[in-house]
């Protein structure tokens, strides 16, 4: 492939996960870390996994970076812009720290395959997989700039093949690093065979930059050929730059992807298509739209996008913790607990008579050994530590989600919009964490594998009294609406939903994002709907932790008539109904959820 993308970190995705080196860390803020994904750049990138066991990159920053106060407050207000974005085809931002000794970033991981390594591996995609690419990625760019962000950096190694599509890494951090001391030294930030003609010289820049980067992205997808030749870095940029006096030569390009090229690769930014017009143009081509991903990717780049997805499984569901001494270098002390911005709500009302479209194979308990061989085994609540703990206070935190997208994550979830809440300590971004700050960890819930639908249906009759559990409250309504870009936190003992809530909330039992429903306390499906039918389940037959996007859509996750049960964090015992089952009416949005809650006090001495 043309125009090979030096310095480049790959962000949530990459080739094959390599071992932790001897000098890599174990753990970042809290994040035990399984593989080194890539570095580049701007830092190395690490593959970690949420207590939901949900995979994540995390990016740590260089220290030439880090030193830096410009760079500092400009990744911080980049990587706030960015969890502001929602969008299909985006990775999302999950958590990060700017006031640490080492800023780092963690995006949903997606384990699929980068364009840049597709390309040298199998050559020029098939033209339907070449439009439908540009097609995504437009849609993508639309979302990101429509809250005034431009990605800066869009070159293959930032877009990730997946089985459910093409997606867009890294978007609005590049700038973090415009004009810091390392720049202005001499360094240089982005890949310039991929940047427009305004950013080779240090012009003022808008959307339509990015578009001329895909433009080259579209050319290079579809022919292996780059617009303006074969030449260095340097060559290729300079001749980008000149683009006004001496255009591409596009004469030996195909006659459907010309005219796209020509728009794109316009000299005047202003002569350039919109996203949107951009998208449009290549679904008229293809003949199919953007969000029509079944089998999009043909083989054997299909294979290789499976490898990937096979090679994350392998890995372990959590890190152990850092080593506290004898072992190999250990990254920064956990002194930051992960942090998610909560995004603003779109509102919409109660629904009826939603069609029972989505439901799910209960699944099968995966229970700690009582007395695991030796060397021992950590018990779930272990493994829990390892993974990032809870915030308490902060007005944010990490939907473990992500990773996420799902898991990831996948994606990866991708999807924000944000609104800010005050919890740091007045300089933006997070600040250190005492001890006594953070709130216990919730014991992580283990993976579990779909197992068969019990066979017993849920009891008709209304839930009982029974001697031992106490109602507190009966078939109150409780309604949940689809994740339009916001955080929905549930608080079953109020009970209390929250279009924009806050994850830190030590009261909320499970939080419902675009890329999955995390549960902080185990969550079952119960045959009937008598209590002790009901903590039952909870013990014995737990969901995962998260269910992903893609499990509550296609999947069939969560019904119409399914019983799901909780011990809260008051102690008490939840019985959700689901009524009802209310699509999104967006192809890849989750659904929303009506239900009736019934809550129980548990008989003195009964476990939590």
């Amino acid at each position: 492939m043309n125009g090979p993308n030096n310095a480049s970190d790959h962000g949530a995705g990459h080739a094959a996960l390599r071992p932790l080196a001897a000098g890599d860390p174990r753990e970042i803020a809290g994040y035990g870390l399984l593989a080194r994904i890539g570095e580049g750049g701007m830092g190395s990138v690490y593959l970690s996994r949420t207590r939901g066991s949900r995979p994540v990159a995390l990016k740590m920053i260089r220290r030439e970076y880090a030193g830096d106060p410009e760079f500092r407050r400009r990744f911080e207000q980049e990587v706030k812009s960015a969890q502001q974005v929602r969008g299909y085809h985006l990775v999302p931002v999950l958590d990060y720290d700017t006031q640490g000794e080492q800023p780092w970033l963690a995006t949903a991981y997606v384990p699929g395959l980068p364009l840049d390594e597709a390309l040298d591996a199998f050559g020029p995609l098939p033209l339907p997989a070449a439009l439908q690419l540009v097609a995504c990625v437009a849609r993508a760019l639309e979302s990101v700039h429509a809250v005034g962000i431009l990605h800066r950096d869009l070159k293959p190694s930032n877009i990730m093949l997946a089985a459910d599509g093409p997606w867009v890494i890294d978007f609005g951090i590049a700038r973090a690093a415009e004009n810091t001391r390392l720049t202005r030294s001499g360094g240089f930030i982005g890949t310039p065979q991929f940047m427009s003609p305004e950013q080779g010289v240090g012009g003022d820049l808008g959307a339509a930059s990015d578009v001329f980067s895909l433009g080259l992205i579209a050319a290079v997808a579809a022919t292996g050929r780059h617009p303006y030749g074969e030449g260095s870095a340097l060559t290729v940029a300079t001749q980008i730059a000149n683009t006004a006096l001496r255009p591409p030569d596009l004469s030996g390009y195909p006659d459907w992807l010309r005219p796209l090229l020509e728009g794109t690769l316009a000299a005047d930014p202003a002569a350039r298509p919109e996203p949107g017009e951009l998208a449009r143009l290549c679904e008229r081509f293809a003949g199919r739209e953007a969000a029509d991903l079944s089998g999009w990717l043909p083989e054997p780049w299909a294979a290789a996008v499976a490898a990937r997805e096979a090679e994350l499984d392998r890995l372990p569901a959590a890190a152990a913790a850092a080593p506290a001494a004898g072992g190999a270098a250990a990254g920064p002390p956990p002194a930051y607990a992960p942090t998610y911005v909560p995004p603003q709500a779109a509102g919409a009302g109660p629904w009826s008579g939603a069609p029972s479209v989505h439901g799910a194979p209960t699944q099968a308990p995966s229970q700690p050994p009582l007395h695991p061989p030796a060397p021992p085994a950590p018990p779930a609540a272990s493994v829990a530590s390892a993974a990032p703990a809870a915030r308490g206070n902060r007005g944010r935190l990490l939907a473990a989600a992500a990773v996420a997208l799902v898991a990831v994550t996948g994606g990866a979830a991708w999807a924000i919009s944000g609104g800010w809440e005050s919890g740091n300590d007045g300089k933006g971004g997070t600040r250190a964490e005492q001890p006594q700050d953070r709130p216990e960890q919730e014991p992580a819930q283990q993976p579990a594998q779909p197992s068969a639908r019990p066979s017993a249906q849920p009891s008709a009759q209304q839930p009982s009294q029974s001697a031992s559990y106490e109602v507190i409250f009966q078939d109150k309504p409780l309604l949940i609406e689809p994740p339009a870009g916001s955080i929905i936190t549930v608080d079953l003992d109020a009970p209390r939903v929250l279009p924009s809530g806050d994850i830190s909330d030590k009261d909320v039992e499970f939080y419902y994002i675009l890329q999955n429903m995390s549960f902080r306390k185990a969550m079952a499906k119960s045959p009937g709907t008598t209590p002790e039918v009901c903590r039952q389940a909870v013990d014995t037959g737990p969901l995962p932790a998260a269910l992903s996007s893609t499990a509550l859509i296609k999947d069939d996750a969560i019904v119409a008539g399914d019983v799901l049960c909780s011990v809260t964090s008051k102690g008490n015992l939840a019985m959700l109904q689901i009524t009802s089952v209310k699509p999104s009416g967006r192809t890849y949005d989750p659904p929303g959820y009506a239900g009736k809650l019934t809550l129980w006090k548990q008989p003195a001495g009964a476990k939590p």
